[in-house]
Parts: C-alpha cells; structure tokens; sequence
C-alpha cells in the first residue's frame, strides 16, 4: 500500500516543534496507520500524550450497546498494546471529554490537542463545544478527517440542497473523489517522563457481567491488526467474485470489515487504496467497482445523519412521524428471538445474536419483515440492532431501517415488501444459512427449507420437524400481511400533504 511522506508544517501557532507536548484524542479511529490526528502530531511534537475518553453521557439516547461495547474493549487492549510498540500508552479516562481534556492540559502542560473529526449529531456538537473550551484556555486544536472519503458539507445538488436519493450523490461523489493517500504508521510517539493516571480499561465495565460473548470471539479478531488480515483476506478471496456472491449469505462473499471500519481500526481511504491498487483481471472489474459503491453507501449514510440529524429517531419523511404502526410488542420478541416461523428471518436473527453481525441481504430481509409484514415500527428494529451489533453505526443503521422502512432517503420507497421465502430460495439456494442457524430444520429437503409449513407429513416427520414444537409455524400469513401493509402505506402517501 502507498504511504505519503508530507512536509508537516506547524500550525499549531506555538513555539519550535522540537519542544512541543501535544495530546491526541482518541474515538473512533483506533489505529496507528492513517491516523491523520496522530500522523501530524507526532511531525509536530517532542512529546504525544494518547488518550481514550469513555464519556457514554454525552452519547444522547444512543449510548453504545452491549455487542460494541464489548468490541470496543478488545479493540483498546489492541490499540494500547500497539502503542506500546511504539515506546507510548493509551490513557484511560472517563466522563465529560471536554472537562477531561482541560484537566489533562493542566497535567502535562500540553500547548496542543489533535483529534479526527466525528460527523454524527452528538460527535458534532462535542467537536465544537471541546474546540471552543480548549480555545478559551489558550490552547491550539488541530482536527482532521480521518473517517471518510468526503466531508460531508461539499456535496450538493445544483439548487443548493443535500442529496436524499443514492444515485445522484453517488454519481457527484464518484466523479469528484480523490481519496488522500494514507499516511504511515509512526514508528515512536515519544510519550512525556511522568506520571499521568489512567483508568485500568476494566474500570469501563465494557464487557458484559453475564458472558454472551464467546460467538463473536469464534468469528471475530478485534483491532486494528485483525481489520488489517481481514481486507487481505477479502482482496484474495471473495473481491473478484463480490458482485456476484454478496447478496448470498451461504457464501463468505462479502468483506466483513464493517466493525473495523466502525472503530476506524482501518480507514476508509486504505480500503479505497488498496482496491484500486490490486491488479485484476476484466472479468473482476464490475466486482471491484460494486464494492467501491458499498463504501459510497457508507459515506451516504455519514451524510445523510450529518445534513438531517434529526433522523437518528424521526423519518426523513416526515409524513411517517403519523404512520399507525401496530407495534405488537409479542410479534417484536419472537421476531428478536429468531422464532417467526421464516427460516431465512430466523436464521439472520440468531446469527446476529450469536455473533453481532448480520450479512447485509439477510438485514434488508428481516428488517422488511419487522416493517412490513409485522408493521412495527423500524425504530424497535433500530434499537435492537444497536445494542446485538458489533458494527452498530449510527449512520449505517439509521440509514438501512429508514430504507426497509420506506421512510428514508430512498427513490422507491414504501412499496418495496421482500416476500422471505422467495428472498430465501433466491439467496439461499441449497439452504445452507438456514441449516447453519437453524439446525431443527437441517434434515428438511432443500424444497421445504424455506416453507416447512408446506411440507409434507410424511417429510416433516422424517426430518423430526414438528411444527408448533420443534419449530414454529409462522406467525403470520405473507401474503395477508403483504396486502394490508401495501393498504396503510398507501392511505400513508395519500394523506401526505394533509
């Protein structure tokens, strides 16, 4: 991968560099390789002081859940270590990051603080209201964008407005992108000859008291080494066929790089790099250029929640804020618990739960499912992805339930309703996933995979699937629930201007 050799000139308006002590604030971009907040303050400084700030109160109503806490320990061990390596160590500290970086100032006699920049609502306003205290007491700040390929605020449309469709912000973003060249990893970040007190990342209480972790330590490497095996695996593995093989959750056709891009344990401009770097053949061209679209709908989503911020609980359109869901909260615990009687539904439901991550045709599937054929509300299915996804992004996670939902940012919206058995028979051909994860129906004939209440007896009885006992019948009737969601979504669209 190309490494970029800048001439760092300061900016920090303080005095030669060579007597410079700065703190580097880190959050979502745990790593050493194209960290542009660390990468310019070790050129600038004698001295770095890296800090981690647990500050969970300052989250709003989206404090990280169970499965991304629990990554996000495993990824501050990591990231700590690596440091380490590096002749530094990663403080520990928690509460409000404004008055923990004031105090952290007075400690060291730091002149400077760096950090990447967050784009989502509450990172936002901590940015500002952290510059703007920092500023007050004589500080210099230097903030970077080390998360994505575009800031947000540049791409418009020609009146002037945000984007709210893909397409013509992808076809804007595509033709204006020229994704800076990472920057390489420090060798040494000197760290000051003092003593500074830091929390024993324990102290978090990140993990869970009751271990339900030991699926996602089976599928999962966390930090930034693991992101960094896992795009090489990708790049000579399933990228030449992805176009073809990432709607197949049977398959292992997809990167799975999405926590470590939550975390930033590898950046978006090295994976962008690194795809277009890797020689391929003609016949892979359409595949690398699918996946290089899947990054566009990641900084979609970015920019989506940064221009209307308000849709992290509220539909982008707004004529949804009235839409009657019935909200059945018996139908949302099965749905949760993988026991709606869909094969292909439960078995993305119990994949997730069993390791905080979903294939992205398996979530567009379920969350149809909880919207359309339960119509319950996407924020229920929001709130629980949130709190099982090991890359629960804000963002991301808005984004693809306001989609299912057809309350978002999308050209096709309310009428899109996935039947699940035609989608399981699509994309689970063999019916593999669903075996995987729902091993009471692993002896049923591919046939039956996906409708085993269509079954024979006599083939139900062979394969010991006893619906209602072994397995559930469904919970409701397709093409019932199809018709009446269709009926209130179109009531919805009629009464939109009323």
């Amino acid at each position: 991968m190309v490494v970029c050799s800048l001439t760092i000139v300061s900016t920090c308006g303080v005095g030669a560099l060579s007597n410079l002590l700065s703190i580097v604030w880190f959050r979502f971009d745990l790593r050493l390789h194209d960290n542009q907040a660390l990468f310019h303050a070790v050129a600038q400084s004698k001295q770095i002081v890296p800090v981690y700030i647990w500050s969970p109160e300052e989250e709003g109503s989206w404090i990280p859940g169970a499965a991304s806490r629990w990554w996000l320990h495993q990824s501050l061990d990591r990231l700590g270590a690596a440091l380490r390596k590096c002749g530094s160590r990663l403080l520990i500290r928690a509460g409000s990051a404004q008055e923990v970086l004031r105090s952290l100032v007075k400690e060291t006699d730091a002149q400077c603080v760096f950090w990447n920049r967050r784009y989502d609502p509450c990172g936002v306003r901590q940015d500002k209201e952290v510059e703007l205290a920092l500023r007050a007491c004589g500080v210099a700040v230097e903030t970077f964008n080390a998360n994505l390929l575009h800031e947000p605020q540049r791409l418009r449309t020609r009146d002037g407005n945000p984007f709210r469709v893909f397409t013509p912000f992808w076809n804007q973003f595509s033709a204006t992108l020229e994704p800076v060249v990472p920057v390489r990893k420090p060798t040494l970040v000197a760290f000051p000859d003092q003593e500074i007190d830091s929390l024993p990342l324990e102290q978090l209480s990140l993990e869970p008291a009751i271990d339900r972790a030991a699926g996602m330590r089976a599928c999962w490497s966390p930090g930034e080494a693991g992101a960094e095996a896992k795009l090489k695996q990708f790049l000579t593995g399933a990228l030449p066929q992805y176009s073809a093989g990432r709607d197949r959750p049977d398959q292992d056709g997809v990167s799975m790089l999405s926590p470590h891009l939550h975390f930033g344990e590898i950046g978006p401009r090295q994976i962008w790099h690194a795809v277009q770097e890797l020689p391929v053949m003609m016949s892979a061209r359409e595949s690398r250029a699918a996946y290089l679209r899947e990054l566009g709908w990641r900084e979609f989503a970015q920019y989506i929640l940064f221009h209307f911020p308000g849709t992290a609980d509220h539909p982008l359109r707004v004529q949804f804020e009235r839409f009657p869901w019935s909200n059945n909260y018996d139908l949302l615990r099965v749905w949760q618990q993988g026991q709606t009687g869909y094969p292909i539904v439960d078995a993305g439901m119990r994949q997730l739960w069993q390791t905080g991550w979903m294939h992205n045709r398996v979530r567009m599937i379920v969350a149809s499912f909880l919207t359309k054929d339960l119509l319950i509300s996407w924020t229920h299915g929001a709130r629980w992805f949130w709190d099982t996804l090991v890359d629960a992004d804000l963002g991301s996670n808005t984004l693809g339930w306001q989609w299912a939902a057809g309350c978002g940012a999308d050209a096709a919206p309310y009428f899109r309703i996935f039947n699940p058995v035609l989608q399981g028979e699509k994309f689970d051909p063999s019916g593999e996933y669903v075996k995987r994860w729902v091993p009471e129906l692993a002896a049923l004939p591919v046939l039956w995979i996906h409708k085993p209440w269509k079954a024979p007896a006599d083939v139900l009885l062979a394969a010991k699937v006893e619906l209602g006992l072994t397995y559930p019948k469904p919970v409701i009737d397709h093409s019932w629930a199809r018709k009446r969601a269709l009926d209130s979504l179109m009531r919805n669209e009629t009464n939109k201007d009323s």
